[in-house]
């Protein structure tokens, strides 16, 4: 990210503290997107599948005032996606 963007809150993916979590045999990994000031909810699910990587993104419209609270939230989700859909994700 340019220190331009970093300066004036530029819409990319907040630097993500690598914080990987495994639930279910799926891989969270936290993204939460800066917004302004404000944090996205935003999370990467990975699971490899009949040996082939999968990966999907999850974005929701949530904002947070902290990006360690958009994180936790993120991971939440994910895990409340993995429940409801397990691989039907990836389809």
């Amino acid at each position: 990210m340019s220190l331009l963007s970093k300066l004036f809150g530029g819409s990319k993916s907040a630097e993500p503290d690598e914080k990987i979590e495994t639930y279910k045999d799926f891989k969270i990994t936290p993204t939460p997107i800066r917004e302004g000031s404000k944090f996205r909810l935003s999370a990467r699910i990975d699971k490899d599948l009949n040996g082939e990587a999968r990966s999907h993104t999850l974005i929701r419209a949530d904002l947070f005032g902290g990006q360690d609270e958009a994180a936790e939230a993120s991971v939440l989700k994910a895990r409340q996606m993995i429940d409801e859909q397990g691989e039907r994700l990836f389809s």
